[in-house]
């Protein structure tokens, strides 16, 4: 920028005001960078109350996710099956037969990087208030725990195994059983086939009690009880706890519990009136209040629209990313590229120009016994949702 001295003998400047920006000859300096907002919000100091926000919600996501997924750092694991082996009779010159457990499997996790940016021009942060980009900034947390969400969901309602690209090998990434020929171990005296699902199909247009059970069923055989210490979720859509509020065992054709209204855990059975409860809930699972619409014997029942009508997703969990939940989250090899990031722009003294917000993840299960969804329909073939395929 010209000397302020040298201006009055450049042809056309002679009535330029006193004050004059760089951007008005086409040039920058730092003058004319925008720190505050319009209502005077320091706009580093707006940079690290973002940053914050994203660490914090890196620290606490959604809480169905949370009870859902484990955190994974390796881009595959090995399984290793248990092989029940028992004692045998000792004889005098034998040698015992040794312990071994079942010949392991590859579950991989696939990864992508997922990014989203938040364009702010100087005009923009000239006129904008602080909580317009503080708004930004809720809209971008927002869209990452939707991401999230639906990543999760996909693997769950998605019954067909996918793939992943890791170190110059595809490797399986498995989703809940699905009839792909994978044996499940014996569990007890319960044996398996190559074709044991669990994508199911209820055999009626509309939902009952006996889908719960069998959906228990399909958990409980593989060892996820309440009774080992798991909790059993059943996330549900609107249409369909509609019906379950109305279970009980008055009915003509009683239920085998009474849907007990509340967000609590554990179930029961209401006597008739005026004659107490018996096993009634007893605690509530930390951070999973929100869309709790109750109790059904062992289920906790979840109630959230991003389950689409018509399907019902039951499954086990250890606590808030316990690795005895079914999903595993694949987050990046290095720590400081986990989560959701707040990339900042090219300029460090002005971080929140041309910053974009960035997250790497993939997903998989690893507990593929712990998950079981069904589908309400008359049809006795399972169909992924649309809005998960």
């Amino acid at each position: 920028m010209l000397p302020r001295r040298d201006l009055q003998v450049v042809r056309g400047f002679e009535d330029l005001p006193s004050v004059i920006k760089g951007y008005a000859l086409g040039a920058n300096e730092a003058a004319d960078i925008i720190r505050q907002t319009a209502d005077g919000a320091d706009l580093n100091a707006m940079w690290a109350e973002f940053q914050a926000s994203t660490a914090l919600l890196n620290r606490q996501r959604d809480p169905y996710v949370d009870l859902l997924t484990f955190p994974v750092g390796n881009p595959t694991e090995r399984i290793l099956v248990p092989v029940s082996e028992d004692f045998e009779q000792a004889t005098e010159f034998g040698e015992p037969r040794g312990i071994r457990l079942g010949v392991p499997y590859i579950a991989g996790y696939d990864f992508a990087w997922y990014d989203l940016a938040i364009r702010y021009t100087w005009l923009f942060l000239a006129e904008a208030s602080s909580d317009q980009v503080r708004a930004l900034n809720g809209e971008a947390l927002e869209a990452d725990n939707r991401l999230v969400w639906k990543r999760v969901m996909r693997t769950i309602f998605n019954n067909i195994n996918s793939s992943a690209f890791v170190n110059d090998q595809n490797v399986n990434v498995y989703r809940f059983y699905n009839a792909d020929g994978m044996v499940p171990p014996t569990y007890k005296n319960t044996t398996f086939t190559g074709s044991h699902t669990h994508y199911i199909t209820s055999g009626a247009a509309t939902i009952d009690s006996g889908d719960l059970a069998a959906m228990e069923d399909h958990l409980y055989h593989h060892g996820y009880r309440v009774t080992l210490g798991y909790k059993l979720v059943l996330m549900v859509n609107r249409q369909e706890g509609t019906v379950i509020r109305t279970f009980n065992t008055r009915k003509a054709t009683p239920d085998p519990y009474d849907f007990i209204p509340g967000p609590m855990v554990g179930g029961g059975i209401f006597l008739p009136p005026n004659t107490g409860v018996v096993g009634a809930p007893g605690g509530s699972v930390p951070g999973f209040l929100p869309g709790t619409i109750g109790t059904y014997g062992p289920w906790i029942v979840v109630e959230d629209d991003y389950i689409p009508a018509g399907y019902t997703f039951g499954f086990a969990t250890g606590g808030e990313r316990n690795l005895n939940n079914p999903v595993g989250i694949r987050e990046h090899v290095r720590p400081e590229l986990r989560g959701l990031r707040l990339v900042q722009g090219p300029n460090n003294d002005y971080p929140l120009t041309d910053s974009f917000y960035q997250h790497g993840l993939g997903t998989g299960v690893r507990h593929r016994g712990a998950g079981v969804v069904q589908q309400i329909t008359s049809s006795g073939t399972y169909t992924i949702p649309a809005a998960y395929v």
